[in-house]
């Protein structure tokens, strides 16, 4: 499907946080990246930022994906997903929820697949929940998965995608440190003065900032990194960890306690638990192995980062 002599991936969900930044990444280095889109027509366009082309193909996750779409590309990225912060968490929603994450990645693993010796490198998004809540544990890829829904949710995940064969790395990510993402309802909060515990405060959490976020995929797609691989960064931290010092850089306090209890009754038992209580110190053990060099190893460089 590509005609042109610059290296060509795939890349689904591109219109998120993570899939627009890695888009652009790829494009101002002079890949040409074909997204997949629903409900939009075939169009290709030069990108000003930089020498990759840009094209769009409309497609519909849950029907068959033309492998010929896929064939030539060096990886295919499949990042579809409904965010996790939309609240309640009705049966309806838990069912968008699988729906969004385990019919594109079936739907594309099954295209890949088609294209046999010739099929290109899958990376298929995955999540740091897989591991749900495992408190005093270094949680590297070879821990076991957690019994949460959205433990259970990206179990299911990683199984649709590696119906690829074994060219598929899972992309085990934290929680990206940006005003877009987890940073967004810490600021709101902490401007008005209610930062503070969220919890117990102690628990680890994961974290990433979106620049590194997006290093890791590339890392892993360039090198062709199968398995599971946790973008999660280096330094180990605690929810208050991360609290203080975003108080800190805003020149907020840091104070206002926001008990379990009163988190489970206002978020619901599942989302409390899932989002903000569970306690998952997870290291990057696979990312290190292979040479990868965060740009925001710590949590004041990380939040820094995200609030730009």
């Amino acid at each position: 499907m590509n005609s042109s002599h610059n290296p060509h991936v795939v890349l689904s969900g591109a219109s998120g946080m993570i899939g627009s930044a890695l888009c652009d990444s790829f494009l101002a280095d002079g890949y040409d990246v074909t997204m997949l889109v629903r409900g939009q027509s075939s169009e290709r366009d030069r990108n000003v930022k930089g020498s990759g082309e840009l094209s769009r193909i409309p497609w519909q996750p849950g029907e068959a994906l033309d492998p010929e779409v896929l064939r030539g590309a060096e990886a295919v990225i499949c990042l579809n997903g409904a965010t996790i912060g939309k609240l309640p968490w009705t049966r309806a929603y838990r069912r968008e929820l699988y729906d969004s994450r385990v019919i594109p990645a079936l739907t594309i693993a099954r295209a890949v697949r088609a294209l046999g010796e010739n099929a290109p490198f899958l990376a298929c998004a995955s999540a740091t929940g897989y591991y749900g809540h495992i408190p005093n544990v270094q949680l590297t890829e070879h821990s076991p998965a957690g019994d949460t829904f959205l433990a259970r949710l990206c179990v299911l995940w990683e199984r649709a995608a590696a119906t690829a064969g074994q060219n598929v790395g899972f992309l085990r990510t934290a929680p990206v440190l940006d005003q877009n993402g987890m940073l967004a309802p810490m600021m709101l909060l902490t401007k008005f003065g209610l930062g503070g515990p969220l919890g117990p405060g102690t628990q680890s959490w994961g974290w990433i900032s979106l620049e590194d976020e997006v290093r890791a995929i590339r890392y892993i797609v360039e090198r062709r990194i199968t398995g599971p691989v946790n973008i999660s960064g280096p330094e180990p931290a605690t929810a208050n960890a991360i609290g203080k010092e975003l108080a800190s850089q805003m020149n907020r306090p840091f104070w206002f306690p926001a008990p379990s209890f009163l988190l489970k009754a206002v978020l619901g038992a599942d989302p409390a638990q899932s989002l903000i209580l569970t306690d998952a110190a997870v290291h990057p053990e696979r990312l290190l192995n292979a040479g990868f060099e965060f740009r925001h190893p710590t949590i004041p460089e990380a939040v820094a980062a995200g609030m730009v």
